[in-house]
Order: structure tokens, then sequence, then C-alpha cells
């Protein structure tokens, strides 16, 4: 299958005209749009199909409000009114699945066996999962405000408590209200931030 270009109309949803939300409009998520959500992220490549990448969605208002003490005082308001925060972490024993997930390559577990290999992995992998992610989400017609600001030891014992997770970043989910965008900010142009060598 050869890949063709999107249209305009795709690239403004994904990208151009695509914002980070702050403020969210009173409209529910269901949880079949999350599943389906996940579904189209993990289709994304990851080095080994190693697959790190671990969420917890925080829908419920009590969840809400046991998370929103390790979020920076900023943060607080936007995240208790999202309709659904998603905490996206990665799995440092990710190669323990590599049997199900790589499974041409038996001794793929060994790859890893150095811890600091393993963390990088992890977090390197994670992250490209979480771009994938958002694109998935602004795909499926959701709106996302992905952000730091947070304790992450703490948000680690509230969602991945006895687990090899560890939190990457927060990402609130819904449908944005418009009307608290603030401008876009610059990006950096092609030469400020790229060689042709």
């Amino acid at each position: 299958m050869s890949s063709v270009p999107l249209a305009d109309t795709a690239l403004d949803q994904l990208f151009l005209q695509a914002r980070t939300f702050n403020t969210w409009q009173d409209k529910p998520v269901p949880t079949a749009l999350l599943q389906r959500l996940y579904q189209l992220m993990s289709m994304g490549p990851t080095s080994a199909n190693c697959c790190p990448a671990r969420i917890v969605f925080v829908a419920s208002a009590q969840e809400k409000e046991r998370l929103l003490p390790a979020l920076d005082e900023g943060n607080r308001d936007k995240t208790r009114n999202a309709p659904v925060t998603a905490v996206i972490g990665y799995d440092l024993a990710f190669a323990q699945r590599l049997p199900q997930l790589f499974p041409h390559a038996p001794d793929a577990k060994t790859w890893f066996a150095d811890p600091e290999v393993a963390r990088n992995t992890a977090f390197r992998n994670g992250s490209l999962q979480g771009g994938y992610f958002i694109l998935a989400a602004r795909a499926l017609g959701l709106d996302c405000g992905p952000m730091s600001g947070f304790d992450a030891a703490k948000v680690d014992a509230l969602c991945f408590a006895g687990t090899s997770v560890k939190t990457n970043f927060i990402c609130n989910l819904g449908y944005g209200d418009a009307r608290g965008l603030f401008p876009r900010s610059p990006r950096l142009p092609f030469d400020a931030a790229c060689r042709l060598v």
C-alpha cells in the first residue's frame, strides 16, 4: 500500500489548526472512543515493537481530586474541568512482553538487560507513543491539553504504584472551548531548527 498526501483539511485538524486547550466544553468522552484512541496510537512504530507506553485515563471526579494536589497550581483548574485526563507513562520492564510483541527474535529480552539501555529505550519510545497519542486523539475529533508541571513521584504513587511504570507527561482530553485559547505562539523556521547535509 503506497501512501498519498493527506488533504489539507486533515493537516489542519492534526497540525495547522489544532491547538493546546486549557478550557473545555461540558461534553463527556465515551469509553469506546478512548479504546479506539489507544488502538490507533498503538499502531505507531517503536523500537523492536517494544510498546512501552502505559496510560491511566482519569475520568471520575473522585480520582481527579486525588490527582490535583500532584499538579502545579496552574494546571489544576484545567485538569479538574477536562472530561478526561490521561497520565501517560513508560514501562521500564517493557522487555518482559517482547516474546509476545517481537516473537521472531526469541532473544529480544536480552537486548535490554542493561537497566540504562532499558530506561532510555522505554523513555524514548514511550515519548514517541505519547506523540502518536496526541495525533490519534486529534484524528478522532478530540482536543488535547498536554502538559508538564507536576510532581512525578506523586503521580507515580497515585497511578502506577507497585509497578515498573514511570510518568512521562499528562494530557487532558475532551472537546475544547475555543474561548479559552491564547494566540498561537511562534515556531522556529526551518533554517533555525534544521540542517540539510
